[in-house]
């Protein structure tokens, strides 16, 4: 099982409408169904995606640029920009997960910061490193939306930064949903990422 979603046809409805982009409805003409949504938003990451980890490997992109906030806001944009107008926006609202919006600025500054210690120390693995990023932001839930995205990519970009370049290995992201789920959960209780990067499989490049 992995974490992909079965929209099929099913239109996007309610609020979901208010927030596209105009230039989406002039696209189709009419409502999209959120399995074209879905398909536009995975357009992106693939782009970004590629992009970014060649930046990566090109040495253009280091660990310590990607463990800030303006880059994950500024790649939450990348991501969702075009598509939904509250791209790029942190949360401003409560939700029953993550944190109060008034912290999520403060959270974020103390999440990147632990974690570039821990890389400057050696005090995790890249596989740990990438997963322990993940988790801290997906605790957070920074943005309104596009959590999962924007976090598995950080995921990404931060375990092919913390590995000798040209990175060699990538997480694998098709999984058991309920037992990842549990694992974050756990994470939120005691902050160690090593079950989660255990349970969270690699794949080398190539093969």
């Amino acid at each position: 099982m992995g974490l992909s979603p079965g929209y099929g046809e099913t239109p996007l409805e309610g609020d979901r409408i208010d927030a596209l982009e105009p230039l989406v409805l002039d696209r189709y003409g009419r409502i999209p169904s959120k399995a074209e949504i879905y398909d536009l938003e995975t357009e992106l990451l693939l782009i970004a995606r590629t992009r970014l980890l060649e930046s990566v490997d090109a040495a253009r992109l280091s660990l310590d640029d990607i463990l800030t906030t303006s880059f994950l806001v500024h790649l939450h944009e990348q991501l969702f920009g075009g598509i939904w107008t509250w791209a790029g926006a942190l949360r401003r609202t409560g939700l029953n997960i993550g944190v109060d919006p008034h912290l999520i600025s403060t959270e974020l500054h103390t999440a990147f910061g632990n974690l570039g210690y821990q890389a400057s120390e050696r005090l995790l693995t890249a596989r740990q490193l990438g997963v322990a990023a993940h988790a801290e932001l997906v605790r957070i839930h920074p943005f309104s939306d596009g959590n999962g995205r924007v976090t598995r990519l950080m995921a990404d970009l931060v375990f092919a930064a913390a590995q000798r370049l040209p990175h060699a290995q990538e997480y694998d992201w098709d999984l058991d949903k309920s037992e990842y789920i549990r694992l974050l959960r756990a994470y939120d209780l005691n902050r160690d990422p090593v079950p989660l990067s255990e349970f969270i499989s690699v794949r080398t490049l190539g093969e």
